[in-house]
């Protein structure tokens, strides 16, 4: 009689293994894994604190909006938590639609006044 239940087949263990392994090394290699071992894991904004309980909830953000552009110094990352970050990406589509607000908008404003307008009528009174 032989028995039903066998053991775990060591090569198809041994292949999960190196498989879990190599998918480990790429996430390394992916910008979050860096940016995470690169800075502290504080907001940039608003200075909350995480902790691996809670660091899902941070985010890193690509300071040009470019997320093709991933230099390996990390000089176009800012990790935010994911408020700040919702909040950063709102305020840029704002922007970008020409509803940036602030002192910017008064800025665009074309002038329409002309302090050149009576200059003709002035001189001729002198």
């Amino acid at each position: 009689m032989s028995n039903a239940r066998s053991g775990p087949d060591s090569s198809k263990l041994d292949q999960i293994v190196a498989q879990a392994r190599r998918n480990a090394e790429e996430r390394q290699q992916g910008y979050r894994e860096r940016a995470l071992k690169m800075y502290p894991w504080v907001c940039g904004r608003c200075a909350r604190e995480f902790t691996r309980a809670n660091l899902t909830e941070l985010t890193v953000h690509h300071r040009n909006h470019d997320h093709d552009y991933n230099p390996p110094d990390g000089s176009n990352w800012e990790l935010l938590c994911v408020y700040c970050h919702d909040n950063e990406h709102s305020r840029y589509i704002d922007h970008a639609a020409g509803g940036g607000g602030g002192a910017d908008a008064d800025a665009a404003k074309p002038a329409t006044g002309n302090p050149f307008a009576n200059l003709k009528s002035l001189l001729k009174k002198s």
